[in-house]
């Protein structure tokens, strides 16, 4: 499902690259989009493809795709926003990218398998984790080649800065406010607030 949402959906020189964190535990950990919220993969971006498991997986976060059953909440309302602006998946991919700066999940192993992001690890595991997402996302730009880099929360937008410092520092980075439910700031408005963020970047 991963290999099909790179290959329709993130094209080179679109202006704009959205980043996210890492996937969550019922969107990209299940659907391999990022933000992958199963309804918006499956109607809005008609995307249906079989979802492998894991060598290892946790009893209480099991991976079963599209059959999930349950809604990533920062996935619904990133979408929907996109889908209510754009209408199509592919209007709105015409102009925009959204990657992840690392694509991989964490889960704790104890018995309720608690969502880990990245920037929670332990440091060693961190600082060896985040000089491969690096190298990779300054690949992603490098590739993509956007103007503007827009990182969805606070986390992201300090990745991208590093990277465009990187990169030489020629393309605009800004931060969008993280959909996340459990960022209180999010749970009232979120749409209408990341909308005037957009604008007032002069990216919409």
């Amino acid at each position: 499902m991963h290999e099909a949402y790179l290959k329709r959906y993130v094209h080179q020189g679109v202006p704009v690259l959205f980043l996210g964190m890492n996937p969550g535990p019922f969107g990209m950990a299940q659907t391999g989009v990022p933000f992958g919220e199963v309804v918006a993969v499956r109607e809005w971006m008609a995307l249906d493809k079989p979802v492998g498991k894991p060598p290892a997986e946790h009893p209480a976060r099991p991976v079963k795709g599209l059959e999930i059953g349950r809604s990533e909440v920062s996935g619904k309302r990133l979408w929907s926003l996109m889908a209510q602006r754009y209408g199509t998946a592919q209007a709105f991919f015409a102009r925009h990218a959204v990657m992840n700066y690392c694509p991989l999940v964490f889960v704790d192993a104890g018995k309720g398998g608690r969502n880990v992001i990245p920037e929670k690890l332990p440091k060693p595991q961190r600082t060896a984790l985040e000089a491969l997402c690096d190298a990779y996302l300054d690949d992603m730009v490098s590739l993509i080649a956007p103007k503007y880099l827009v990182g969805v929360g606070l986390y992201a937008k300090r990745k991208l800065q590093e990277s465009n410092k990187r990169l030489g520092g020629n393309r605009t980075v800004c931060a969008v406010l993280h959909p996340s439910p459990g960022n209180p700031q999010a749970n009232a408005g979120w749409a209408e607030r990341v909308t005037v963020q957009l604008q007032e970047a002069h990216i919409w």
